[in-house]
């Protein structure tokens, strides 16, 4: 394999210097223009793979791939070819947390509702009307998560990230909740296009914690929020105007815990074809320990609809934030999703903690003590006067059943 010059990449846990958090007004008025003003196709060679890692006994990973416009979900058993239709493209990754409390579970509803939702209804009509459908579908993925562990005590707890992306025409939209982690690859540079939403991420963007102590820092594994741990979450929605050529790669921690941006961006570089690549960064984050479970999907645009990337689109590439208008909630009902999930193993138990593993910011007081809550059941109160007559004749019965006891 030729050998690529050096580039600039992103750091390990904060977007590339420079990075945008509001774009100009005429950025605004570019992006929620029409699809229509795109000329010709854009294709897709994509490729996703997920791998329990070398410490888990179970795997809590889940990962999506779908046609929005056909529509049609998965991969066959080699990497894909997809040209993007009016409905657009779809992928993701969720990293489940919760251990027997079903983190994989949480991580199969959020890929399962996500699909559901994006699939609902007429196809997008705007850039706007996509953006807006993936973050009510993350949301709404976050809020069944949450009835689901409600609900059941053995799911009490699981929760699961999110981090993903829908594609229509050129402009790529990226929805996150948590740390799992969205890369793009453009003329050998590779920058981080999402934001961890972690602790440790929040101390080094506040000159609290530089990065090399981050990677020994003690609870470098809270995330600050996730699906299914709350009612509501915040997705943080951001966006990327595609080049032809651009690579993208969704993964989650246990890939990026693992392995230097570096070292993904030369993987990227030098392995063309996206199963390839999906297999030999697995393989290197399980020869650096493989403490989690390890997911990534690569997916490679090009096709005549995206323009060719000059200078200014290598130097510029970072992380935006897309700024949704306030849109209509979806017309009509949308399907429960099938119920994929398998059941769990109770027998295995995936302890989270110090080992790599994520862990919630505020973890709720566990009260599952083997006993059942009690029940409230209402009734209507009696006046004082019949409680106290009562009471009177119960004694009343009592002194004289005693005084015939001693006769």
């Amino acid at each position: 394999m030729s050998e690529r010059p050096e580039t600039e990449t992103s750091s390990a846990n904060a977007p590339a210097e420079g990075a945008a958090d509001a774009p100009s007004e005429a950025q605004i008025d570019d992006v929620a223009t029409s699809p229509e003003k795109v000329t010709g196709p854009i294709r897709l060679r994509l490729f996703g793979r997920t791998d329990v890692g070398q410490v888990r006994e179970h795997n809590e990973d889940n990962f999506v791939v779908a046609d929005l416009t056909r529509p049609l979900r998965g991969l066959a058993d080699g990497p894909a070819e997809q040209l993007v239709g009016p409905g657009g493209t779809l992928l993701g990754v969720c990293d489940g947390m919760g251990g027997a409390a079903a983190g994989e579970v949480a991580s199969q509803l959020a890929v399962d509702i996500v699909y559901q939702h994006m699939t609902h209804g007429d196809p997008p009509a705007s850039r706007d009307q996509l953006a807006g459908r993936l973050v009510q579908a993350i949301e709404s993925a976050g809020m069944r998560i949450f009835s689901e562990a409600k609900l059941d005590r053995t799911r009490r707890g699981m929760g699961t990230t999110a981090t993903v992306a829908a594609l229509l025409d050129d402009h790529l939209f990226l929805g996150q909740v948590g740390d799992s982690r969205g890369y793009l690859l453009r003329g050998g540079r590779l920058v981080q296009v999402t934001r961890d939403q972690s602790l440790v991420n929040q101390l080094i963007e506040a000159g609290q914690l530089t990065e090399e102590e981050a990677e020994t820092f003690e609870h470098n594994n809270i995330i600050l929020q996730a699906l299914g741990t709350a009612d509501t979450v915040q997705v943080d929605l951001t966006y990327v105007e595609l080049r032809r050529g651009d690579r993208l790669m969704l993964c989650s921690d246990g890939l990026s815990g693992m392995i230097r941006n570096d070292e993904i961006r030369e993987v990227l570089t030098h392995f063309d074809d996206s199963a390839e690549a999906c297999r030999v960064l697995i393989e290197r984050a399980n020869q650096a320990g493989g403490h989690d479970n390890i997911t990534v999907v690569v997916a490679t645009f090009l096709g005549e609809g995206l323009a060719d990337p000059q200078q200014d689109d290598i130097d510029g590439l970072r992380y935006q934030k897309y700024p949704l208008p306030d849109l209509p909630p979806p017309s009509g009902p949308v399907a429960d999703p099938p119920r994929r999930v398998k059941e769990l193993d109770q027998s295995k138990v995936s302890l989270r903690g110090r080992d790599g593993a994520k862990t919630r910011a505020r973890p709720p007081r566990d009260t599952d003590d083997g006993r059942d809550d009690p029940i409230q059941i209402p009734t209507d109160s009696a006046p004082a006067w019949v409680v106290y007559l009562m009471v009177g004749g119960a004694f009343a019965c009592v002194v004289v059943a005693v005084f015939f006891l001693l006769q």
